[in-house]
């Protein structure tokens, strides 16, 4: 059975923490967070933020790229993949009440660099068709927006979400006649 990627990040501090002989209290303390999150994260029963993950894997004194080095989702890779909101895995955790959970998309890309950006558009922004050296994610929240693919084109309406190649030009256009702003994560790739 294959493991998925959140498995595998987790299994990897684990494996990373013994083979450097630091107990989970010195990780913990390395990283200043709790002896029972770093617990449930090698377990997999919780999902640290991007910055815990960052500073646990500084705190292992390994450079982020070796960490995250084969750590690769099995599914294929599609030029543009689309998400809707209606098609998030919702899910809870355990001593949670109240609180629902969404997963929005979980994909891995080798190394790369992350760049997170909020992207507000106004109503009459306009751009010729773009491309970039990155995997784009583009989350709507708020508004409505089409995105331009050369000949074909994409609505996405808030709580949308879509994962592509940037290498294939592109162009988002507010449909709206308010501002539209959509959460933006770029991956750029390391270049051999």
């Amino acid at each position: 059975m294959e493991e998925d990627i959140l498995i595998q990040i987790s299994n990897r501090i684990k494996e990373r923490r013994r083979e450097k002989n630091i107990t989970v209290q010195e990780l913990a303390a390395r990283a200043n967070v709790s002896k029972g999150l770093i617990s449930q994260i090698e377990n997999s029963r919780t999902i640290p933020s991007l910055m815990v993950l960052i500073d646990i894997i500084k705190s292992l004194e390994i450079d982020l790229n070796e960490f995250f080095k084969d750590i690769r989702s099995k599914s294929d890779h599609l030029p543009v993949l689309i998400k809707r909101k209606n098609e998030y895995e919702h899910f809870e955790k355990e001593h949670a009440v109240g609180f629902h959970y969404q997963r929005i998309f979980t994909q891995s890309i080798a190394h790369s660099t992350i760049d997170i950006v909020i992207l507000e558009l106004e109503p009459d922004a306009i751009r010729p068709l773009v491309e970039t050296e990155a995997f784009e994610y583009k989350y709507v929240l708020q508004g409505e927006v089409e995105y331009q693919f050369n000949d074909d084109k994409v609505i996405l309406h808030q709580g949308d979400s879509m994962l592509f190649d940037g290498r294939i030009s592109h162009t988002p256009k507010n449909l709206g006649k308010t501002n539209a702003s959509m959460l933006v994560i770029y991956f750029f790739e390391e270049k051999k």
